[in-house]
């Protein structure tokens, strides 16, 4: 058991990092208060580490009164203690992810021996195992196998034409999407941003319109993440009123349609509307009852299961505890589910326990996602907001422990 005394000086809350900024601004708490809406004592209560500023909506308010990055409050992006070999792994292929980014319609100047072994099949292959890394939340694997996957691909991209330069574009736009996620599990959202631009350019270069309309699923998410609304509810509408005007829309487009349906919930829950996310839940579920089964269109999931998280997903982000842990109750997960979105889904069940008062519970299910995904549930922003502000009101043992593996004592 690690004692209160062998706790880290340094780590810091977000709400720390929040008075450095309101500081650096010269304001006062009573103008911070002011500027955001929120009254002095949840101010207070917010940068003295009382009260966890963990909401995403809360986050951005901060951040837009203060002219800031949401990750300035949250502190992303995180580097894994030294104990934590597989977090130091996970993170140590970013600039290698990076540069291949920065590669993105430069020309790839093959060498020879590229230029001889472009092999569709096998390239078909190895995006098909970083996709298996990506669901299972394996960050180390996906970081060791995308720099070079992402070079193969640009140089399959302009070595070849026609139907098989199209097939190799939605490759590669697959590619994209796993660094997307590989960067912005760990907490590196700006390169993160950059990729989802490469999935937007790539998955244009496909000539499938419904390729690009899922690649226009994580644009809207980006304008999301930092509070832009009116922008990602534009692309969203925009979506969905493509998809509504297809006469006879297969399976696919139904998935697709659904999921811009859940990503419209997440925006307006998050700009307060909760009307407007409730209906667009309940858009997505009848697009959910009409597929009947769960599907994986481009390795983003859609049917009845993944709603069904989200209508946990929903209440968590706008800090209605009691209703998310009514409704993480009644989820039952397929055998076999996504490790990344279980282990996500009981990160809300953590934070729903924890808005709901029930502490032990959200300890218990902040644990349960460490062991399905550990570096992602790690740098989680909220997991580790929540599992600092319990440990400075209330040290315990398993609780102290789980917060020296995030870093965050």
């Amino acid at each position: 058991m690690t004692h209160g005394s062998d706790i880290h000086p340094s780590a810091e809350s977000n709400g720390q990092r929040l008075a450095r900024l309101r500081a650096r601004h010269r304001w006062t708490q009573q103008r911070l208060a002011t500027e955001s809406g929120y009254s002095l004592a949840t101010i207070r209560a917010f940068e003295q580490g009382r009260r966890s500023l963990d909401r995403a909506s809360i986050v951005l308010t901060f951040a837009q009164a203060l002219d800031c990055h949401p990750t300035e409050i949250t502190g992303a992006p995180y580097m894994p203690v030294q104990a934590d070999r597989d977090g130091q792994a996970a993170v140590a292929s970013v600039a290698a992810v990076r540069r291949a980014l920065m590669r993105h319609g430069r020309p790839t100047r093959p060498t020879d021996a590229e230029a001889a072994t472009v092999n569709l099949p096998e390239l078909h292959d190895r995006v098909a195992e970083a996709n298996q890394h990506r669901q299972a939340a394996a960050l180390a694997k996906s970081g060791a196998a995308l720099p070079a996957l992402l070079r193969d691909l640009q140089v399959a991209a302009e070595l070849t034409e026609g139907d098989t330069r199209r097939r190799v574009f939605g490759l590669l736009a697959s590619g994209y999407e796993c660094a997307m996620q590989y960067l912005y599990k760990l907490g590196h959202t700006s390169d993160a941003t950059l990729a989802t631009e490469r999935v937007l350019w790539a998955s244009r270069e496909t000539g499938d319109p419904l390729r690009v309309l899922a690649a226009h699923w994580y644009d809207a998410g980006e304008f999301l993440s930092i509070g832009e609304h009116d922008e990602a509810g534009a692309i969203i509408d925009d979506a969905l009123t493509e998809l509504g005007a297809m006469p006879s829309p297969g399976p696919e487009a139904v998935s697709l349609k659904g999921a811009f349906h859940l990503k419209a919930s997440l925006n307006l829950a998050r700009a307060k509307d909760t009307a407007a996310a409730v209906r667009h839940l309940g858009h997505a579920q009848q697009a959910a009852d009409r597929l009947g089964e769960d599907r994986n269109d481009w390795q983003m999931q859609f049917g009845p299961t993944n709603t069904a998280l989200w209508s946990v997903s929903l209440p968590v982000e706008m800090g209605h505890g009691k209703d998310a842990v009514a409704r993480a109750e009644k989820v039952k997960l397929p055998a076999g589910y996504s490790r990344e979105r279980t282990s996500h889904f009981h990160i809300d069940r953590g934070r729903a326990f924890f808005y709901n008062g029930q502490r032990e519970q959200a300890v218990a299910a902040f644990l349960d996602a460490e062991r399905l995904a550990p570096q992602a549930t790690r740098a989680h922003a909220a997991v580790r907001e929540t599992v600092g502000t319990m440990i400075r009101t209330r040290k315990r043992g398993e609780l102290v422990e789980l917060g020296i593996r995030l870093g965050v004592v």
